[in-house]
């Protein structure tokens, strides 16, 4: 794969975004975008069955140290996207981050400005970014 970068494909979605370039287009094939994924997990569960979802409470030791926490959290997630799946859940989440980065251009935003920013709160804030 090629050295791709936020501006770069900041700038191959701002020449190909023709069709919907409507702020109200954008916004809603962002969220549809995100339905798709949603949806294609959802199948990689109920119909293909490589990855089940096995969820509960949270189970935290008393007394651990922050650092460690990470140790104890569950995914919910077992086993492994097969191929087809893979591919499906790939090309969604593909989509998605083009209209992500549609609505970033068409509200003036640089897509890296905000990915530093964000590592930055993230790097100061620590454990207090938890959200």
């Amino acid at each position: 794969m090629p050295n791709l970068t936020g501006e770069s494909f900041q700038a191959t979605v701002d020449e190909y975004l023709i069709r919907h370039r409507s702020i109200l287009d954008v916004l809603s094939k962002l969220q549809e975008a995100t339905a798709r994924v949603n949806r294609a997990l959802a199948k990689a569960v109920t119909t293909c069955g490589c990855v089940e979802i096995s969820a509960s409470r949270q189970r935290i030791p008393e007394g651990v140290e922050f650092p460690r926490l990470k140790e104890f959290m569950a995914t919910h997630l077992k086993g492994e996207l097969c191929e087809s799946c893979r591919e499906i859940v790939e090309t969604e989440l593909g989509q998605g981050l083009f209209y992500f980065t549609a609505l970033c251009s068409l509200l003036g935003f640089r897509i890296e400005e905000i990915m530093a920013r964000e590592e930055e709160r993230i790097a100061t804030l620590g454990p207090y970014n938890l959200t």
